[in-house]
């Protein structure tokens, strides 16, 4: 038995369960040795796929199959890279990855080989989160913009920036550098010109990356209302199917009932509640107060009324239960039994506004009638603009950290002429972009971004 580098690294990098094919990877330094033990003796040629049997250290064959090698640095990972694709059975898999083990591989951890990829300037930080992003991508739309992303697009933004910043430094630390030359470097380079040029540009590009995180977060909708004023069923008909139980009993449902749709490539995340009202029903109780918790995570809540009974006490306890900030539309149901005409009116304008909410949707659950009107309305109410060729994936961090260097510029514009304040805040905004990249030394958030990766990835 041989010993590779403790530094080498290997998982299962296909999904758990059977399957045609499976694959194992390997990282690490020089993984000739290990790959020849594998294959009994053979010497795999860089990047050309070499069909072979899988032995163990009795000289048995495991598995048989393909074995792709990548030297050193041309791989994914910058280091040596080993592919084992065989048979896709559980128990094969584990036999392979033993063996792996036996040679001095060690289990790698989530994210790892995407880790090791970053480290060794294969990837900056937002393409790395960008790997797992692809692989969690709930539509085609967000599939794209997580490539877009990985191939770089959302880091050229932010190295553009970048740059506008160290050009604006380089002339705000000569001015400090050299207080006594008669030329002001700053009026005479237009420094305030680049920096309004540079606040632009950054105000665009945290609008696109708002809409990126759109894309890879969706919204969360809550539907909330009295009982039995058919928040299941529009949970159904914006579903597709029956996903929740539909009666004409009121308190039907008694826990929180959760569906993904997506909308032009948005994924929505669809709560259906409780109703809420007072019971002595120790189950029901429970559901009502997990539909509390739905609403107080909620980006837009659909507030269901029956035009029959109109804003009864019910309602008016549930409206009062909301969050101020909450975004509400209020939902007119059942206007098949009225033979009223599906509607969408801003509430200003909607006399049979009862809850005071944004827009007033007159709907059917049961026929369709009006879906459409309130999937639009959806999407307004979180501002998405719809998919663009400079879209791109963005995660919440990313959003945090240009907002932040947006407010540095804005302290740097209100400077006057503090210079020695100006080159501060320009500094801490430079450093806030450098997050997005991992252009800085921070261990412990690098651990957090792997650590929520695939094992294998």
């Amino acid at each position: 038995m041989m010993h590779t580098p403790s530094p080498t690294i290997a998982a299962i990098a296909t999904a758990p369960g059977r399957g045609g094919v499976g694959v194992i990877r390997l990282s690490g330094r020089d993984l000739l040795p290990l790959a020849q033990a594998l294959s009994g003796g053979k010497t795999p040629t860089p990047r050309l796929a070499l069909y072979t049997d899988f032995v163990g250290a009795d000289g048995q064959a495991i598995d048989n199959g393909l074995m792709l090698y990548f030297a050193a640095p041309a791989s994914f990972t910058g280091e040596d890279v080993l592919e084992l694709q065989g048979h896709g059975g559980p128990v094969v898999m584990q036999m392979l990855l033993q063996r792996c083990l036996q040679l001095g591989a060690r289990l790698a951890e989530p994210g790892e080989f995407t880790k090791r990829a970053f480290l060794n300037n294969k990837l900056d930080l937002a393409q790395a989160e960008s790997v797992a992003d692809l692989i969690d991508a709930s539509s085609q739309t967000a599939a794209r913009m997580a490539v877009r992303s990985l191939k770089g697009a959302f880091s050229q933004h932010i190295h553009t920036l970048v740059n506008e910043l160290i050009t604006l430094r380089m002339l705000v630390e000569a001015t400090l550098d050299f207080p006594e030359e008669d030329i002001d470097f700053l009026e005479a380079a237009d420094a305030a010109g680049k920096l309004a040029a540079l606040r632009r540009d950054l105000a665009q590009l945290l609008a696109q990356a708002g809409q990126g995180a759109l894309l890879r977060e969706g919204m969360h909708v809550v539907l909330v209302g009295a009982p039995n004023v058919g928040k299941s069923s529009l949970l159904n008909a914006l579903a597709g199917e029956d996903v929740a139980i539909v009666t004409d009993i009121a308190g039907t449902t008694r826990d929180t009932v959760r569906e993904q749709i997506t909308l032009e490539g948005v994924p929505v995340h669809i709560t259906d509640t409780a109703g809420l009202r007072h019971s002595d029903d120790v189950v029901e109780q429970i559901g009502m107060d997990r539909s509390r918790q739905a609403v107080q995570q909620a980006d837009v809540a659909l507030l269901l009324i029956d035009p029959q009974h109109g804003l009864n006490e019910q309602t008016r306890n549930i409206l009062d239960s909301l969050p101020g900030g909450l975004k509400v539309i209020e939902i007119h149901n059942k206007i098949d039994l009225s033979a009223q005409s599906p509607s969408r009116t801003a509430a200003p304008a909607a006399q049979a506004c009862y809850a005071g909410a944004a827009e007033v949707i007159a709907l059917s659950a049961k026929t369709g009638a009006g879906l459409e009107l309130l999937r639009q309305a959806l999407l307004e109410q979180i501002g998405w603009q719809g998919e663009s060729e400079g879209l791109f994936l963005a995660r919440r961090r990313h959003l945090a950290a240009l907002e932040a260097a947006q407010t540095e510029l804005a302290y740097a514009a209100d400077t006057g002429s503090a210079i020695e304040l100006l080159a501060e805040h320009l500094r801490l905004a430079q450093g806030h972009l450098n997050e997005i990249t991992g252009e800085f030394n921070a261990d412990d958030l690098l651990g957090v971004i792997f650590s929520r990766f695939c094992i294998g990835k």
